[in-house]
């Protein structure tokens, strides 16, 4: 299988995307193939790889990121629609 996604950090809660992904396709991480995506999802863009309740940090480069505004289902693209910066 050829990597499509990179986890930056064994501790993060979201991959980025290598390459644009259409909804349904699976990214493929070292670790093997991620859950099926809810929508299509750009390059570059983050996708959680486990349930993030609302509240909960996201997690990228072993770091929060921000707070899910949210319940974010894994293979669900997290950006701006549901996820603040502020106070992580």
């Amino acid at each position: 299988m050829r990597v499509t996604a990179l986890r930056l950090h064994p501790d993060d809660n979201v991959v980025c995307l290598l390459r644009p992904h259409a909804a349904k396709e699976r990214p493929v991480a070292d670790t093997g193939a991620l859950p099926p995506l809810s929508a299509d999802v750009p390059l570059g863009h983050k996708v959680a790889t486990a349930p993030i309740p609302a509240g909960a940090k996201v997690v990228k480069y072993g770091a929060p990121i921000g707070r899910a505004t949210r319940n974010i289902a894994p293979g669900e693209h997290v950006h701006l629609h549901n996820l603040e910066g502020a106070d992580p």
